[in-house]
């Protein structure tokens, strides 16, 4: 074995001071540690020195804290932290239109409100139901402005409608109910008055249809002002009170939703949106406390579902993918269950079948696969103008009534009245005017005292006529079922008729009793041809 210090680049004496030099550091080391662990407030490495007086350099000086080392407390006594407040979510900004009906609200409804409970406890009521609705209508222009326009026929549509027609439903009911009351000239303003609120369903024009709720609410209205106008301004106060409420309301839809509600097209589900509206933000800072000490891991997920491919060795179910597989998978034996089919019934070997037509489709299988009917629209869509009784010039217009007898007009001389489209109601115009037409109307009841020129009942149904004084003629065209009782006075009026049945003229008796004599208007013509002309005569049916 040859010497190990005879090899060239090894030195046994440098080694060894290397060696010397590690086991130093390692014991400045050690000190350095016991020192800061007693509490200096620094601890320098000393330089090192080796044996041959090369000098490693110490580090850099590390701050030690001198508060003692504190040991880890086992996991059962860490303490929990205090709890953290979080502040309130920053406040929902809300669009234009809707900060500016919240102004309309504050500027107009709220005063009205104020007006109304010094005037009765019922006109109170009822402007607070009032009121209720047009915050029902805001929280519809909030979805409105963050949601897209939703189909007209789904639920959530319908439902955006509710609360509003609930509140205008008890305006109504109001008045209604409280027929006898002092104040029903204040009760009827606001009742007719507030069907205005329906304007975001009358697309595309819903400007024009608050005038005419506006309008209709004025004829009460005024009404109000001359009752109390010598006796107490502040009923006059109320009155042009609710009158601006309609004239403001008419000139935020003129600016911001001309054309109806303005959606957001790039905006959320409607759903959505109203959902967010109910849930209850937060009023005070909410306190969370820290999160319990973690439990043990959640057990494993469950297995992934069997592949549709794989076929159960248990009976497959009656239905479904695997009853499907089930049975391809069955082989030759797929065939055992098909009939056999004897050479009496093989087209092919007996002519005679072929002449049968073909099989035509059962009415069951057509209208399985007839593709569905599009369903109605619901009632609750479907728009029913409010009715209104108001005079344009020399002209009465009294149209949309249902379920109202107590219809009074009182008209004068030049005066016109048109009725249109009203159903169950009875009207009754006092005085002379000059003439009346009733149109579209069902189940009607008139009464008129003298008119100048007449009367024309146009495509109206189970109507009535009662005349109590002088008219010169009456026109029936394309009516049916009607009643007609003449007076005294009236005996000698001329009446047409055309394309009209069932009608019936009671004429006055003599009787001191009163009595009519009912006389039905022909309605069947027999035409005959005399010399190279037709003439017509009434068929008589002899009882």
């Amino acid at each position: 074995m040859s010497d190990i210090s005879n090899i060239p680049g090894y030195n046994l004496v440098t080694l060894m001071k290397r060696l010397e030099a590690a086991t130093s550091r390692l014991e400045d080391l050690t000190v350095f540690q016991s020192q800061a662990i007693q509490g200096h407030d620094e601890a320098v490495l000393p330089s090192v020195t080796t044996a041959d007086n090369e000098t490693i350099p110490s580090t850099t000086p590390v701050a030690v804290s001198t508060a003692p080392a504190v040991p880890p407390a086992p996991a059962s006594s860490i303490p929990v932290p205090e709890p953290v407040a979080v502040t309130a979510p920053v406040e929902e900004e809300l669009p234009l239109s809707v900060n500016e009906f919240d102004n309309f609200l504050n500027e107009f409804v709220t005063p009205f409100v104020e007006l109304s409970k010094d005037i009765d406890p019922l006109v109170k009521e009822q402007s607070e139901a009032l009121a209720a609705a047009f915050k029902a209508q805001r929280e519809f222009l909030r979805i409105v402005s963050k949601a897209k326009r939703p189909d007209t026929s789904s639920q959530a549509y319908i439902d955006l409608f509710t609360a509003m027609s609930v509140e205008v439903s008890k305006v109504q009911d109001i008045r209604e109910s409280n027929r006898r009351s002092n104040f029903f000239n204040h009760l009827s303003t606001v009742s007719e008055g507030s069907p205005a609120l329906g304007w975001i369903g009358v697309e595309p024009k819903p400007v024009p249809f608050i005038e005419d709720m506006k309008d209709s609410a004025q004829f009460y209205s005024n009404r109000v002002m001359k009752e109390f106008r010598d006796i107490d301004v502040k009923h006059v106060e109320w009155a042009q009170a609710f009158t601006k409420i309609l004239t403001a309301l008419q000139a935020y839809v003129r600016d911001y939703h001309t054309t109806g509600p303005r959606w957001n097209p790039k905006g959320e589900d409607v759903s959505k949106v109203a959902a967010e509206a109910v849930a209850p933000a937060p009023a005070a800072p909410v306190e969370i406390a820290a999160a319990p000490a973690p439990g043990p891991p959640p057990p494993p997920p469950p297995p992934p579902p069997a592949s549709v491919f794989q076929v159960a060795t248990e009976p497959a179910p009656a239905g479904g993918i695997g009853a499907v597989f089930a049975e391809l998978n069955q082989g030759e034996a797929i065939t055992s269950k098909l009939k056999k089919v004897d050479a009496s019934q093989m087209t092919h070997k007996n002519p005679s079948l072929r002449t049968t037509g073909p099989v035509t489709e059962s009415p069951t299988t057509a209208a399985a696969s007839s593709p569905p009917s599009k369903p109605s629209k619901p009632a609750s869509l479907k728009y029913k103008k409010p009715p209104r009784m108001m005079l344009e010039g020399t002209k009465w217009i009294v149209e949309n009534y249902e379920g109202n007898h107590e219809i009074i007009i009182e008209a004068e001389i030049n005066h016109g009245v048109f009725i249109h489209r009203c159903k169950d109601s009875t009207i009754q115009i006092k005085n002379k005017f000059n003439a009346v037409t009733i149109n579209e109307c069902s189940s009607v009841g008139l009464v008129v005292e003298d008119l100048v020129s007449g009367v024309d009942a146009i495509k109206s149904t189970r109507f009535g006529l009662q005349v109590t004084g002088k008219l010169p003629t009456i026109t029936i065209d394309q009516c049916s079922k009607g009643e007609i009782y003449l007076s005294k006075a009236s005996l000698d009026v001329e009446i047409y008729t055309s394309q009209s049945t069932g009608l019936n003229v009671n004429i006055p008796s003599g009787d001191e009793d009163g009595d009519y004599n009912e006389q039905y208007v022909p309605e069947q013509f027999v035409h005959k041809i005399s010399g190279g002309k037709l003439s017509s005569s009434i068929v008589e049916h002899n009882m």
